[in-house]
């Protein structure tokens, strides 16, 4: 089993597995047994060495900062929303690339944070979680950062894209907020390329929370950056995401699924995903000890010295 707290992003693997990465209902509650998991294989086209580059970021302010880094390691000293802002007293930012995988459940890829939901917590990569809409489970649906149009969300209004395998026709979303959306869709497109069909998205669309037909949380197959980032895949329908036992197991992933596009797109989005950098925290190493973090800490000075 591999531990997303001191894991490479670029090993998190996507699949079956219980545990792991877990949220928290109100930063505590039920502890994590949906989500996370894997299909080993080829990451598909690229080489995943991305160079660091600037984000803007529209929507919402962070404190005044008006970038994010594609392939940037984050992290830097926790921060207090100050009086005046948007969710003021709670924490933003400090949370690194090693940190970036969830699993299944909404609300996973907290860290620190067990349980399920997003509800009262803090901001540990500074964006706000995706939201959903139209579920009658109450976790899915807390109203406190609105809808998906809410345009105060850091780094704008939601936004999809599609991907669509190019063999088996296999179509999978992606959503967060637009400038993430932006700058995940060229990630991909650089990483994935042979892989994708040529009706994937090359911009970003709105994504209305509300709407019929869209991407439905039991869809979801991993969560990013504080469940501020889903990928989705159509045709799967996840038991586990409706069932108010923390413990039960996802269902597998259907059958003729395209794990080699499935791979390179959870790898793109684990390594390239907008993330808010400290200047100071570029080179340290992930806080648990040991071969993987090592391993960590090489990769980083290999790619962003």
């Amino acid at each position: 089993m591999r531990i997303p707290l001191i894991t490479s992003p670029r090993y998190q693997d996507v699949g079956r597995r219980k545990g792991g990465g877990g949220g928290g209902k109100g930063g505590g509650g039920k502890g994590s047994g949906k989500g996370g998991g894997g299909a080993n294989g080829s990451s598909g086209s690229g080489d995943f060495s991305g160079k660091t580059s600037k984000v803007p970021i529209t929507g919402g302010s962070a404190s005044g900062k008006s970038t994010a880094t594609a392939y940037g390691y984050g992290g830097g000293k926790p921060e207090t929303i100050p009086t005046g802002q948007l969710f003021a007293g709670r924490t933003a930012g400090g949370a690194t690339r090693a940190q970036i995988y969830g699993t299944r459940m909404y609300g996973s890829g907290y860290p620190g944070y067990s349980g399920y939901g997003v509800a009262g917590r803090g901001f540990p990569f500074w964006f706000w979680p995706v939201v959903w809409g139209g579920s009658t489970s109450q976790y899915l649906n807390d109203s406190e950062y609105g809808d998906s149009f809410n345009t105060s969300r850091l780094g704008g209004p939601m936004a999809q894209a599609n991907f669509i395998s190019n063999h088996t026709g296999s179509t999978f979303h992606v959503l967060s907020d637009n400038s993430t959306i932006g700058s995940l869709i060229h990630s991909i497109d650089t990483n994935c390329s042979s892989s994708l069909s040529s009706l994937s998205s090359k911009t970003p669309s709105p994504y209305n929370s509300s709407a019929p037909g869209g991407a439905e949380p039991e869809q979801a197959i991993q969560y990013y950056r504080s469940s501020s980032i889903v990928l989705t895949l159509d045709g799967y329908n996840n038991s586990a995401t409706f069932d108010s036992n923390p413990n039960v197991t996802d269902s597998p992933l259907p059958s003729g699924v395209d794990t080699i596009l499935l791979n390179c797109l959870n790898y793109t989005i684990g390594q390239a995903a907008p993330l808010i950098d400290n200047a100071s925290s570029r080179y340290i190493s992930p806080s648990c000890f040991g071969f993987a973090s090592l391993a960590w800490l090489i990769w980083l000075l290999a790619h962003y010295a």
